[in-house]
């Protein structure tokens, strides 16, 4: 009878063009991408800051496995071709035994197939790469320098090298606003704010944000636009003589002309980051965590609850620490500060 059933049952949506649901597998491709034709995909379909963290990566996987699909490899074979990388890995002064080219291998495969199970080629259950371990990472070995030692950095960018102008600016915006590289480079002269003495910054994440610099560095900052060339040549700010934008190349030439002039910073390996932890560090020691976060440009994380909502540091706290990082004034600094409740009866509470 239960047959009989069965048969009328489908009969009947047949008639209706109604179809039997199909298994998840029915709804695949038959045949999976390649890593090859994948990862070309992945290279124009996600953002250009994904595609450059993890290009070099691709392009190892792509040497060994671009005509292999991507449900073939073992998780046994990742964790192969990822010690096989990590034995590949540059020796360089600060290594740590190829932990990062490790890291970031396994990273750059977890993207490959995190998107493969987003476009429903895998499931969870078949991603090989999650069951890949990842090394945890180790607390970086960067700290907040003394201010001798980012006076002779300094020294060393305005007085040696082929352009000390150009230099002193890149080390000047660093220790004023704490910034990454990515926001430097990315600085265009739409991005200055002359009236309030305001850069607009775009760093990782695509994060925008609005930080305070001194008069004297916009000023400084407007003139070099100015003198090499001003925005007929190019819409960036931080530009050669001949007018050309500088990119990451400029920042080689200047680390490695500092840790020739200063063994301190060879040993240490210092870069343009070891100032932002200089920086931000001065910060949060004189005026608190929450003023530091927005002068780094952080947002509130870790399990602190709804409090980091409320106290969020405003720009005008964050150019106030900047009056005591430079001993110059701000226009958005407040000259006095006054208590928060009023205490002239007039004013209404007392």
């Amino acid at each position: 009878m239960n047959g009989e059933l069965d048969a009328a049952l489908r009969l009947i949506s047949a008639h209706l063009g109604a179809h039997e649901p199909q298994d998840a597998d029915d709804l695949r491709p038959p045949t999976l991408p390649t890593f090859s034709e994948y990862i070309a995909h992945l290279r124009t379909a996600l953002p250009a800051t994904t595609v450059r963290n993890y290009s070099s990566y691709w392009v190892v996987v792509e040497q060994e496995w671009a005509e292999r699909r991507l449900d073939e490899p073992t998780a046994t074979e990742i964790s192969d071709l990822v010690q096989r990388h990590r034995r590949r890995a540059a020796v360089r002064s600060n290594s740590r035994g190829g932990r990062g080219a490790v890291m970031n291998m396994v990273s750059a495969l977890r993207c490959v197939y995190r998107h493969a199970e987003l476009d429903g080629l895998l499931t969870e259950k078949e991603n090989p790469a999650r069951r890949v371990a990842r090394p945890r990472r180790l607390a970086s070995p960067r700290h907040a320098l003394t201010r001798e030692q980012i006076i002779e950095l300094g020294r060393v960018a305005a007085t040696t090298g082929n352009d000390t102008e150009l230099d002193a600016l890149i080390v000047r915006l660093h220790v004023e606003t704490a910034c990454r590289r990515g926001g430097v480079l990315g600085l265009e002269v739409g991005d200055l704010d002359r009236e309030d003495c305001l850069i607009r910054l775009h760093e990782k994440g695509e994060t925008v944000r609005w930080q305070p610099v001194s008069p004297l560095l916009m000023t400084k900052l407007v003139e070099h636009v100015e003198h090499r060339g001003g925005e007929a040549t190019t819409r960036k700010v931080l530009r050669y003589r001949s007018g050309r934008a500088i990119t990451g190349r400029r920042y080689d030439y200047l680390i490695d002309r500092v840790r020739t002039h200063l063994p301190w910073a060879a040993r240490l390996q210092v870069t343009p980051h070891w100032i932002r932890h200089t920086t931000l560090t001065f910060v949060e020691r004189e005026f608190g965590e929450a003023v530091a976060r927005a002068y780094a440009g952080h947002a509130p994380s870790g399990p602190s609850g709804a409090t980091p909502i409320y106290t969020r540091a405003g720009i005008v706290e964050v150019a106030e620490a900047l009056v005591a990082v430079t001993g110059q004034p701000h226009p958005l600094a407040r000259a006095v500060r006054y208590p928060l409740a009023p205490t002239d009866p007039r004013e209404g509470i007392v």
